[in-house]
């Protein structure tokens, strides 16, 4: 069998968790700060797990994580 391609934007947007789950950036936190309260931006600096219904997609293009 060939080797599979990673997809390198991909893996420069995700990690992967010790238990094979995904983490990714909230999104939100570029612009319009101003009008977003300290809370919210505060827990936007979190990462976030990705959703079961992206979860194949992303173990197709990061084959070996």
């Amino acid at each position: 069998m060939p080797k599979l391609k990673t997809n390198k934007s991909v893996q420069k947007r995700i990690r992967v968790t010790k238990s094979g789950k995904f983490m990714k950036m909230r999104a939100g936190k570029r612009h319009l700060l101003e009008g977003k309260s300290s809370k919210r931006k505060r827990h936007l600096r979190q990462r976030d797990l990705v959703s079961g219904a992206m979860e194949k997609t992303i173990r197709r293009l990061l084959p070996y994580a």
